[in-house]
């Protein structure tokens, strides 16, 4: 098992890292959900999908 880790230790630093930063990402998006923010560059007008622009 010691000799697995030491073999793989940065793809295993790398593979952390980026779990770490995907679920970040996650966590604003559904504190911006919750908050009201869209998703969208917030220009209505122009959204189909937005029912303040219609």
């Amino acid at each position: 098992m010691l000799s697995f880790l030491k073999a793989n230790i940065l793809t295993i630093i790398v593979v952390v890292i980026l779990i770490v930063i995907v679920g970040l990402i996650i966590r604003t998006l559904v504190k911006d959900k919750k908050s009201g923010k869209g998703l969208c560059g917030g220009d209505c007008s122009n959204c189909h999908g937005c029912p303040h622009g219609q």
